[in-house]
C-alpha cells in the first residue's frame, strides 16, 4: 500500500512538472533579428467601388406612389439586366383605358366640329351671295335714277348704302367666323393630341415599372422610410424613397481612417495588408486609393482626430462582402538588421521600458529602448541577443 501511494505521488509530481513546463514553453517567445516591417493598423469596413442605388422615381405626371408586387430576395446574386423590383401596373392600365375612351369621344367631337364649320361656312357663303346680288342691284338702280327727282334719287342712294352695309357686315362675319372656327379646331386638336401623348407616355411607363439592374452583383433591399424594417411585397413606396442597392463585388474597397499622429506614414499608392475579422490569417493585398485633406473628430465631440482613407483591394474574392469589418495594415517602412519582440512582452514602468529574459530557469529584467512597431512586434535596442527567450508581461505572475 505504501509503495502504491508513493507511485501515485510520483505521478502527480511528474504531471505537475509537465504542465508547468508546457505552460512556460507556451508563454515564452524569442528575440528575433533580421528584417522588420513597420506598419500602422486601423479598422475599416468593406464597400463596393461600383454601387448602383435605386430610388423610387416619378412615373410620368401622375404616378408618384406605387405598390410593390415583386421583390428579389435580400442578398440574391444578380446579373446585369435582371429584374429586382416590380411595381403594380393596375392603375396605369386603368388610366390608359380611361384615356382611350376619352380620345374616342374627343375625336368624334373634332369631326362634329369640322362638319358644323363646313355647314356654317356654306350658310355664310349663301348669305354673302345674296347680299352681293342685292348690292349689285342697288348699284344699278342708283345709276338708273340719276335723272329722276331728287327725292327718288335720295331713296335709292339710301337703299344702296344699306345694301353696302349689309354686304360688309356679312364679309366681316365670315372673317370673324373663320378665325373663331380655326381656333376651335386648334383647341379640339390640341385636346386630342394631349390625350394621345398621355396614352403613349402611360404605355412607356409600363416597362419602367420593372426595375432592372444595369450591373452584376448582389441585391440589397433598402429599409422602409423612417423604419429599420426592410421593404416587402405589398408596401406602398413614394417618389424619392430608397429601394435598394446592387454593389459590384468584383472591385471592393475599404472605408477606413488614419490617426492624425500617423498621417505622414501613409500616402496614396502605399501597399496595405487587409484582413477580415472573420479570417484574420488570410491577407488580401490592397493599396491606398485616396486620403482626405482635412482632419476630423472620429466621432462627434471626440478628441481623437483622424483622416478618412479609402483602400482599394487588388484582388477579387467571393469571401469579401460589403459591410464586413476588416483591419488595414499600412506598410510604412521596412527595416533591416534589427531586434524585435512581440508587443505583449514589452512593459512600460516609471517612464522606462523593460523586457523579461528567461535564462537557465531565471527571469532577468532588462531595460530596452523601443522603436517602430507593427500590429504584432516592436523593434527594441539594448543588451540583448538573438534567440533569447522573453516572457509576456501578463504571464509573469504565473511564473512566481
Amino acid at each position: 500500500m505504501i509503495a502504491k501511494n508513493k507511485y501515485i505521488i510520483i505521478l502527480i509530481v511528474f504531471a505537475s512538472l509537465l504542465v508547468a513546463c508546457n505552460k512556460n514553453e507556451k508563454g515564452s517567445y524569442k528575440i528575433e533579428y533580421g528584417d522588420f516591417v513597420q506598419t500602422v493598423t486601423e479598422t475599416g469596413e468593406l464597400e463596393a467601388v461600383n454601387v448602383r442605388s435605386f430610388v423610387m422615381p416619378r412615373f410620368g405626371r401622375y404616378w408618384y406612389q406605387k405598390r410593390i408586387i415583386g421583390l428579389l430576395e435580400h442578398g440574391e446574386n444578380v446579373q446585369a439586366g435582371d429584374s429586382i423590383i416590380q411595381f403594380d401596373p393596375a392603375d396605369v392600365m386603368r388610366f390608359i383605358l380611361d384615356r382611350e375612351t376619352r380620345i374616342e369621344v374627343e375625336k368624334a367631337n373634332l369631326e362634329k366640329i369640322k362638319v358644323d364649320i363646313d355647314n356654317r361656312r356654306s350658310d355664310y357663303q349663301s348669305t354673302l351671295r345674296s347680299e352681293q346680288a342685292s348690292f349689285d342691284l342697288k348699284t344699278l338702280e342708283v345709276e338708273q335714277f340719276r335723272f329722276e327727282s331728287d327725292r327718288a334719287r335720295e331713296i335709292k342712294e339710301l337703299e344702296f348704302e344699306q345694301a353696302k352695309i349689309r354686304l360688309e357686315k356679312v364679309k366681316r362675319s365670315i372673317e370673324h367666323y373663320n378665325i373663331i372656327s380655326e381656333k376651335q379646331l386648334q383647341i379640339q386638336q390640341i385636346l386630342v393630341d394631349r390625350i394621345e401623348r398621355e396614352i403613349n407616355a402611360a404605355i412607356e411607363v409600363i416597362p419602367e415599372l420593372t426595375i432592372r439592374t444595369p450591373i452584376s452583383g448582389i441585391f440589397q433591399i433598402a429599409n422602409k422610410h423612417r423604419s429599420r424594417d426592410q421593404l416587402q411585397l405589398g408596401d406602398q413606396v413614394t417618389m424619392g424613397n430608397r429601394l435598394g442597392n446592387v454593389p459590384d463585388l468584383s472591385i471592393m474597397k475599404v472605408v477606413t481612417v488614419i490617426n492624425e499622429a500617423d498621417f505622414l506614414k501613409v500616402s496614396p499608392g502605399q501597399n496595405v495588408n487587409v484582413r477580415l475579422d472573420a479570417l484574420p490569417d488570410v491577407v488580401f493585398e490592397g493599396k491606398v486609393a485616396s486620403m482626405s485633406r482635412l482632419c476630423r473628430p472620429i466621432t462627434w465631440g471626440a478628441r481623437r482626430k483622424v483622416f478618412d482613407v479609402e483602400v482599394e483591394l487588388l484582388v477579387s474574392d467571393e469571401r469579401l462582402k460589403p459591410g464586413m469589418t476588416v483591419s488595414c495594415e499600412y506598410i510604412s517602412a521596412q527595416l533591416s538588421d534589427v531586434y524585435s519582440i512581440p508587443l505583449q512582452c514589452l512593459m512600460f514602468e516609471d517612464d522606462r521600458h523593460y523586457i523579461f529574459i528567461e535564462e537557465r530557469g531565471n527571469i532577468k529584467k532588462t531595460e530596452v529602448i523601443p522603436g517602430p512597431t507593427n500590429n504584432t512586434h516592436v523593434v527594441v535596442e539594448g543588451n540583448i541577443e538573438r534567440g533569447q527567450k522573453v516572457i509576456p508581461v501578463n504571464e509573469l505572475s504565473n511564473l512566481d
